[in-house]
């Protein structure tokens, strides 16, 4: 079996992420937490999570943070460079959690509570 390490990425009181940590540590999983509130959107990782699930994928305009933005600022976001922007600016925009889980020199990437992918990528390093 490989070693692997996952990086679960939100705010600690979105009701997802707990959901997802709560998840990760009944399977007995250890994940690192970023916090975005103390830490950040890591600009340096933005271009992977886009490239794996689209920036449309990323941007929540389910949450309260993007129905407070002004119709403009809304408007404005329509393609990769002003998500990433928004998504910067106003880390409660992101799409909670994201997870990324590396094994054996890949990386996978998740939005939002996927516990039936997070099985397969478990099972998949455990058939490694």
């Amino acid at each position: 079996m490989t070693t692997s390490h996952i990086t679960l990425y939100g705010i600690p009181n979105c009701d997802t992420v707990k959901k997802s940590r709560v998840w990760f540590a009944d399977q007995g999983i250890d994940v690192d937490f970023h916090d975005f509130k103390k830490q950040g959107v890591p600009a340096d990782r933005l271009p992977s999570w886009i490239a794996a699930v689209g920036w449309e994928k990323l941007v929540n305009r389910q949450g309260t943070t993007w129905r407070k933005l002004d119709s403009d600022s809304q408007s404005a976001v329509k393609d990769e460079a002003s998500a990433r922007a928004l998504l910067q600016a106003q880390p409660s925009v992101v799409k909670r959690p994201v997870v990324e889980w590396h094994e054996g020199g890949k990386t996978h990437v998740s939005v939002g509570f996927t516990p039936d992918q997070w099985l397969a990528w478990r099972s998949k390093e455990e058939n490694t």
